[in-house]
């Protein structure tokens, strides 16, 4: 199950740097799939990490293999040296990755998105959104995004607008696909750490700078 979050009237909670959003456009046409190639709209230079194929293969380049988790957890929290060991893991990982060529990757990820509130000033939909989380053999992965745009705006073409002006009047969910570009922040590209939901799962967050916002209407 994964949590939305209105990006307007709300605080957003992606992190003090999404104060600096004002880099990235938060207007953005709402794409549709096309059949041949549904990603063609990303950079030419662009990774697409949205299974556990791709991502594994990214996290190989940067950290070699994944982490003993169960040696880390220990006893869990019951266990007084749990916060110190998963603290010196974040820090000899952090040296030993400093200069990687897959740090420089231009990097897509995604999140799940819905359209919300129809604004007729701007012909779009106000977007909600949540992280999507992808399990991987290294743990859960899910993306941490810095430098989003406080304000998200999903603008479809004229036809596709009336459609979907219809449909979410009637109280029909309309899910797409936010799709962030952009780069690892070198200083804290990597966080490791254990799930809140499961007891003892290691969960890695990787840090981006976003470059750039795509909305994909995937339904």
């Amino acid at each position: 199950m994964w949590m939305l979050v209105a990006l307007t009237g709300v605080a957003l909670v992606v992190g003090p740097a999404a104060a600096l959003g004002q880099d990235v456009q938060g207007l953005r046409p709402l794409l549709a799939a096309g059949p041949d190639d549904p990603w063609k709209f990303l950079p030419q230079d662009t990774r697409l990490l949205n299974d556990a194929a791709s991502l594994e293969q990214w996290l190989v380049a940067l950290d070699g293999a994944p982490p003993d988790w169960a040696a880390l957890y220990g006893r869990g929290h019951q266990d007084p040296g749990h916060d110190d060991r998963l603290f010196a893991l974040n820090r000899e990982r952090d040296a030993k990755r400093e200069g990687k060529p897959a740090l420089q990757w231009r990097i897509a990820f995604v999140w799940h998105g819905e359209l919300s509130d129809y604004d007729p000033r701007a012909g779009g939909f106000r977007v909600a959104l949540g992280p999507k989380f992808t399990p991987t053999r290294w743990g859960m992965v899910r993306f941490k995004a810095e430098n989003l745009p406080g304000n998200m705006m999903a603008i479809p073409n004229p036809p596709l607008r009336e459609s979907l002006r219809r449909r979410v009047g009637k109280g029909e969910r309309i899910q797409i696909d936010v799709v962030m570009t952009g780069r690892a922040i070198p200083e804290e590209s990597l966080i490791y750490a254990f799930s809140h939901d499961e007891e003892g799962h290691g969960l890695i967050m990787p840090v981006m700078r976003v470059e750039r916002v795509d909305f994909r209407l995937t339904q």
